[in-house]
């Protein structure tokens, strides 16, 4: 009887479900949407082998649905807040993530939010879209530079020196607040020198909520806030509220706690102030292949008895 293998989607870029179908019988949820936890206990039994998104709930409900015999859960992701980690320890299930494959392109996509956020862009663009733009006012349209700011980074892996080294090339100072680099700052020194504020952490007890009314208030009233590592980080509510109020200038958001959000939209999502993106830092042919097929190269050397390649941190 061949190894079962289940994938919470029925596609994925890149060739990993090619090559999981030639060394095991692949079950996939047939939805277009997230599956529900109860969908996917429904296809685990038996299963050696779990490959799904961050967003997906991997919890102790569906390990026990699988049984005795699942021994990997490969993530697509960087992040893995979604599994329950304590849960798989127990069981001994070897859980994997995908570092490597997406800190440049998600830096990317977090400079563009730097920059669309100070400029202003998503107001202008409205604008714009509605007509508004009907003669030439020098006080219309004003952002705030990005060459020469201060760009303070709370987390310092992959993605967050990734953006350190595009921060160069604008000329920009860069400090770093993290637990593992000598050269980290306090971070009450990030914050009141920083004119943007990039976050690159894990969601975990320890980070939830680490941007809050008083981490907001500590900021300069012309700082800007963007978030690309995981919604929790933020509480949205403070982060609202300042930007109503002016505390601070402005915020870049392509995560939020509640995701996906489908036609019920935060507000953050329509305060003119915040530029907002659907959880695309990866989103790009080729980053969204590489990690699908990194999370294969996990399934596949657990099946073959080999060490997975990138375990997620013990």
């Amino acid at each position: 009887m061949r190894t079962r293998v289940l994938t919470t989607r029925e596609s994925f870029p890149g060739t990993a479900l090619p090559r999981l179908a030639q060394a095991a019988d692949v079950v996939s949820w047939p939805g277009t949407d997230k599956p529900a936890p109860a969908d996917l206990a429904a296809l685990a039994p038996g299963v050696t082998a779990i490959l799904a998104l961050g967003n997906d709930t991997v919890d102790a409900a569906l390990m026990d649905a699988a049984g005795p015999s699942l021994r990997v859960i490969a993530l697509a992701s960087m992040g893995y807040d979604n599994v329950d980690r304590v849960a798989a320890a127990e069981r001994g299930i070897t859980v994997t993530h995908t570092p490597g494959t997406l800190a440049e392109t998600t830096a990317d996509l977090a400079f563009a939010l730097i920059l669309a956020a100070r400029r202003r862009l998503g107001a202008a663009n409205a604008s714009l879209m509605s007509g508004g733009w009907d003669t030439f006012r020098m006080h219309e349209y004003l952002g705030l530079d990005v060459h020469g700011a201060t760009l303070g980074l709370i987390g310092y892996g992959q993605i967050a020196r990734a953006v350190a080294r595009r921060a160069r090339g604008f000329d920009m100072r860069v400090l770093h607040h993290s637990r593992t680099s000598p050269d980290s700052v306090p971070l009450a020194t990030l914050l009141a020198e920083s004119d943007i504020v990039s976050l690159h952490v894990p969601l975990t007890p320890e980070t939830h909520h680490l941007i809050g009314a008083r981490e907001l208030a500590a900021m300069k009233p012309t700082a800007t806030l963007v978030n690309t590592a995981r919604g929790g980080v933020v509480d949205e509510e403070a982060l609202l509220d300042a930007v109503r109020a002016g505390r601070i200038h402005s915020a870049g958001l392509d995560v939020f706690a509640r995701e996906p959000m489908g036609a019920d939209l935060s507000p953050l999502v329509k305060e003119p102030n915040i530029v907002t993106t659907p959880h695309i830092g990866s989103a790009t042919e080729s980053t969204r292949a590489a990690m699908a097929d990194l999370a294969a190269d996990n399934i596949l050397d657990v099946l073959a008895g080999r060490p997975a390649r990138t375990p997620i941190p013990g």
